[in-house]
């Protein structure tokens, strides 16, 4: 299986963007150990069902987690071929800015 590396800006975005909040990103952790019902997972916060939902949907949106329905149950999971991407990206930004370090680092160390 081939996965695709590259991210668009509006996917960057949009994953950011996601991560940006406490309980969604709280709600990630917890699907990345196990799959959860939208169910469970509202019952763990002090915000309503229709909050975590919207939480859930925003996620979707930044394709960090999947959701799928078993019976009466909706159930979440993380897609780690997204998290995989975004962490590259991530991995690249460190490296530029590992790179500029060094540099600077070799410049102060030049003698006047």
């Amino acid at each position: 299986m081939v996965v695709q590396m590259e991210l668009s800006d509006a996917e960057v975005d949009r994953i950011f963007r996601a991560l940006a909040d406490r309980t969604r990103r709280d709600i990630l952790r917890r699907t990345i150990e196990a799959e959860q019902s939208v169910s469970a997972l509202a019952a763990v916060y002090e915000v309503s069902f229709a909050a975590v939902q919207k939480h859930v949907a925003v996620l979707e949106t930044a394709r960090l987690v999947t959701k799928r329905a078993e019976g009466r149950e909706r159930l979440v999971s993380a897609d780690p071929a997204t998290i995989a991407r975004a962490r590259s990206l991530l991995a690249e930004y460190e490296q530029l800015w590992r790179s500029r370090i060094s540099r600077l680092e070799d410049l102060l160390a030049e003698e006047p």
